[in-house]
Formats: C-alpha cells, sequence, structure tokens
C-alpha cells in the first residue's frame, strides 16, 4: 500500500507542477478568444460582479491530468479508460462552451445533444467494460460492493449495464450542477478524490497513480479557482469531473458509495429536481429561493466562500462516513 501511494504521490506532483505551468498558458488564451463567463440576471446580485471573468479552464483540468497519467499508462487498460471517460465528457462540455461562449449563441449545445453526447460516450465506455477480456477486472467487473458490509458484494449481471449508464450520467450532471461558487466543485471532488485514492491503495487497483494525478490536477486548478476565482472550469471541466469520478468509482466496483461521498453531488440534484417539480405541482410556487441549493444559502444571506466551507465540511465527513462504510478493503 505505502509503495502504491507514493506512486499516487509522484503522479499528483507531476499534474500539479503541470497545471502551474499550464495555466498561465492557456488563460491569455481563454482571454483573446474572449472566452468570458456569462451571469444570470436572475441569480444573486453578488454574482453580477463575476460577468467577464474567464471560463473552459476545465482543459487546464483535463491536460494537467494528463500529463500527470500518462506516465502510468504503459499497459494499464483501466487508466485508460479514466483517461477516456474524463476526455470524453469534457469534449462534450468544451462544444457546449465554444458554442456559447467563443461563438456566442446563447444555448450552446440544445439539451437533446448534449445528452446523445453523454450517452455515446457513455455507451462506449460501458461497451469497453463489459466486453473487455475478464482477466483485466478480475473478479467481474458486474459485481458491486455494498457499503457498510464485510465486502459483501451482489453481482447485478445484464442488470450492470442501465445501472452503469444511471450511475454515469447521474453523477456527470451531479458534478455540473454543484460547479456554481467559486472553488465549489473543484473542492468537493478534490476530497472525493483522495477518498477514491486511498481506496485504490488498499485494493492495489491499477488506477491508483491515475487518481492520484486527478488529485493534483484538482490542487493546482483550485488555485486559480478558488474565491476570488481567476477562471471557471465550465462544462467543460464539470462534465470532465464527473466522468472521472464516476468511472473511477465503477472501476473500483464501488458505484454505490458515490451516493455517501458525493453526497453534495446528490443533494445538488435532487433540489433542481425537487423545485422543479415543485413548482410545476403549486402552479408557479417555489420550494427553495433559488435551486440548485447552494444559491438558496447565498440568497439567505450567506457569503459563497461560508457556503463552499460548509460543503468543503459535509464531503470532509461523508468521506470519513464512507471508510468506515469501506473498512472491509483495508483490513
Amino acid at each position: 500500500m505505502q509503495s502504491g501511494l507514493f506512486t499516487a504521490i509522484y503522479a499528483a506532483l507531476i499534474a500539479f507542477t503541470a497545471n502551474l505551468i499550464i495555466g498561465p498558458l492557456v488563460m491569455p488564451y481563454l482571454r483573446r478568444i474572449k472566452a468570458g463567463q456569462n451571469v444570470r440576471e436572475d441569480g444573486p446580485k453578488s454574482h453580477l460582479s463575476k460577468a467577464g471573468t474567464l471560463t473552459m479552464g476545465g482543459v487546464i483540468i483535463i491536460f494537467s491530468f494528463c500529463a500527470g497519467a500518462l506516465f502510468y499508462l504503459r499497459g494499464n487498460t483501466q487508466g485508460l479508460m479514466i483517461m477516456f471517460a474524463m476526455a470524453g465528457f469534457g469534449l462534450v462540455g468544451f462544444l457546449d462552451d465554444y458554442i456559447k461562449l467563443v461563438k456566442k449563441r446563447s444555448l450552446g449545445l440544445r439539451a437533446y445533444q448534449k445528452i446523445i453526447g453523454q450517452l455515446a460516450v457513455t455507451a462506449v465506455f460501458v461497451a469497453y467494460l463489459w466486453l473487455a477480456d475478464p482477466m483485466i477486472f478480475g473478479s467481474g467487473i458486474s459485481r458491486v460492493l455494498i457499503p457498510f458490509t464485510n465486502g459483501l458484494v451482489i453481482n447485478l449481471g445484464p442488470l450492470y449495464i442501465p445501472f452503469a449508464f444511471f450511475v454515469i450520467i447521474g453523477c456527470v450532471n451531479g458534478v455540473n450542477i454543484t460547479d456554481g461558487l467559486d472553488g465549489l466543485a473543484c473542492g468537493v471532488t478534490l476530497l472525493v478524490t483522495v477518498f477514491l485514492v486511498f481506496c485504490a491503495a488498499a485494493s492495489r487497483s491499477p488506477i491508483l497513480p491515475v487518481l492520484g494525478a486527478g488529485a493534483g490536477a484538482l490542487m493546482g486548478f483550485l488555485l486559480f479557482n478558488a474565491y476570488p476565482a481567476k477562471v471557471f472550469m465550465g462544462d467543460t471541466g464539470s462534465l470532465a469531473l464527473g466522468g472521472f469520478v464516476a468511472a473511477s468509482a465503477i472501476l473500483l466496483k464501488m458505484p454505490l458509495f458515490l451516493v455517501i461521498i458525493g453526497i453534495i453531488y446528490v443533494t445538488e440534484t435532487l433540489s433542481v429536481f425537487l423545485q422543479v417539480s415543485y413548482f410545476k405541482l403549486t402552479g408557479g410556487r417555489r420550494l427553495f429561493k433559488m435551486a440548485p441549493i447552494h444559491h438558496s444559502f447565498e440568497l439567505s444571506g450567506w457569503h459563497e466562500t461560508r457556503v463552499v466551507t460548509l460543503f468543503y465540511v459535509i464531503t470532509a465527513v461523508a468521506c470519513l462516513v464512507g471508510f468506515l462504510g469501506a473498512r472491509f478493503i483495508f483490513e
């Protein structure tokens, strides 16, 4: 476990350093193509000052992640699958950002185009997962670990395919919805990634250095993205991170743990679902002041840094609970 962790640390340091180099090179280009953030007029008034802040910064995360992971991908099929998921969903987000911000088309990709893109990336990932040589995935990828058991697994068989689609698409969009405050999605995902790093180390998973590279890329980007943000990740980054987290959890056979460690993603997504449902059922009344729920806290008078800190703490506690649920991995 110790030697594996050192490998992850090396990968993290490479990705972190790459971020510090790539960030200052990419941001002037984003400024040149006028990739500035558009701010909702019906959102919190404090966000109006963010108009014009550089976005599409997710490319910095992806490039620095690749810089850290490439050293450890030789013969690492599972690591390559994570890179594919991250790059594939990142491409969908990049197209949306580019059309919306650079081409100045307000809608970007239409909703059906986004979902087709997400389904296409997911289909390739799941198909390869399902059809690949069983030796790559040991006891069978359709087995899923159950939290708070002594290593109990459930074999979903063919049902694993729709289950995997639900997990991946849900996680990708959950991270996307969470990305609404400076440093929020980046910091929350960093904590989730650290949890996955320790689980990968304990289980001697080949994706460990790739997860380390993800952690390093997020740490580096947080320097640019923390309040007040110099650059936002945009859909390019949030969709890429969702793919990264979902693919990693699936390859560790721990997708059910995402409900615990990704409680912020789940809560943010539920707040939007409940808000829309309540609005339709009551003929225009609102359940929250605004959705996603982080904006509701802001409209209640909280400064965004306080909201972000609260969500970090909740995620940290959730990850500790996740460790208790996964203690069998460490024994």
